[in-house]
């Protein structure tokens, strides 16, 4: 399975920021230009980002998608979009704008046939966003939390299809601590599925670490609060997962 490294960009009032452990009143304004900051992601070698409307994940619906829609049009890169998206328009608009991928959280606690249908018909560009607080999972920008764990959300979810999920340990995010590796791997090993991880990756060996865990079901990891503090680069990280797949 191929290890892949995914810059985080994270849209809160139209600008780049990073949340400590989901607090959105503690966040940090790193960029108030995406775009360049996608590009720029581009040029140091990423072939994926990974885009979070942090004001679409709190109302329900879209509220940076503009941005989202000008990254996609201008920077030749994959890009994989997660917040606020409650219904196939949404998930049609961002495909025919040049998106490669969405990521569906809160519905897939709060509207299961919405999923179902996204993932029958289109089950190479959907991803299940697992964020975790606490053991549960967390929902509504992670300001809510349901009943369910990680394991158990999944296991129901690839029933209906779902074969992708990136799993956030919400007390590990922006807190450069080391993500929760163990989980995810448990993850991956009780589904099968592919998993992405995210939420405290920081560390050159952190990365190495994880790349060799590609055959036991991780397919990549996210990275932001490192990147945007220059704690790790895009190209350590790149190098760190080419020197294991070698």
């Amino acid at each position: 399975m191929a290890f892949t490294i995914y810059p985080a960009i994270d849209l809160l009032d139209g600008k780049c920021v990073r949340l400590f452990q989901g607090d959105y009143e503690q966040s940090t304004v790193y960029h108030d230009s995406p775009a360049q900051i996608a590009e720029a992601f581009r040029q140091q070698g990423a072939e994926w980002l990974h885009v979070v409307d942090l004001d679409g994940a709190k109302a329900g619906r879209p509220v940076n998608q503009a941005i989202i829609e000008k990254i996609a049009g201008d920077v030749p890169i994959k890009i994989e979009v997660g917040g606020g998206i409650r219904n196939m328009d949404t998930i049609e608009t961002y495909l025919a704008k040049g998106v490669s991928r969405v990521i569906l959280g809160s519905s897939a606690i709060s509207s299961p046939d919405f999923v179902k249908e996204a993932l029958d018909r289109y089950p190479q560009q959907i991803a299940i966003g697992l964020d975790v607080k606490k053991g549960k999972v967390a929902v509504e920008g992670w300001l809510s939390v349901s009943d369910k764990t990680a394991v158990e959300l999944a296991k129901e979810l690839m029933k209906a299809g779902a074969r992708r999920f990136i799993y956030t340990d919400i007390s590990r995010d922006g807190a450069l601590k080391g993500a929760n590796s163990e989980a995810a791997e448990k993850l991956a090993a009780e589904t099968g599925a592919e998993v992405i991880v995210s939420g405290g990756v920081s560390t050159v060996d952190e990365v190495a670490a994880l790349a060799r865990k590609s055959g036991k079901g991780i397919a990549g990891a996210i990275i932001g609060k490192a990147l945007y503090t220059n704690q790790l680069s895009i190209k350590a990280a790149l190098k760190a997962v080419e020197t294991y797949a070698r």
